[in-house]
């Protein structure tokens, strides 16, 4: 599960155990606990089943892209690509453990970005 902060380009990764609708609900939910619902005004998800109960988190607002429209979700797209550094694409999660997910995140929330004024996201949220 990748959620994208749109502003800062804040990065969080988990990594679950499947793709059901019911996992996912307890990793978001657990994130929106985790972090502080503050951070979360409002979260878009595509309309893949795995999302189907996400509606139902307390704490934000969540909205879901049409189908097969990625540029509704373009921060969150070019993340995921950012991410194909670390995990190509086809291969397994199952060979990356929690670790590894956690480094691939600290990675990308220290990348210095041209649209933050080439900071890096761990710099302007350093509480985070």
């Amino acid at each position: 599960l990748v959620l994208t902060e749109r502003t800062s380009r804040f990065e969080i990764i988990i990594k679950l155990a499947n793709y059901k609708a019911s996992t996912c609900k307890v990793g978001l939910q657990s994130i929106i606990d985790d972090y502080g619902a503050e951070y979360f005004t409002t979260i878009t998800f595509d309309n893949g089943s795995e999302f189907a109960q996400l509606d139902s988190v307390e704490g934000t607002d969540v909205y879901f892209a049409h189908p097969y429209s990625p540029w509704e979700r373009g921060t969150n797209e070019n993340q995921n690509g950012l991410l194909r550094e670390f995990i190509p694409k086809g291969r397994s999660l199952h060979h990356y453990d929690i670790i590894d997910i956690q480094s691939f995140q600290d990675a990308l929330n220290s990348r210095p970005r041209r649209i933050l004024g080439y900071r890096s996201t761990a710099e302007l949220m350093p509480e985070l």
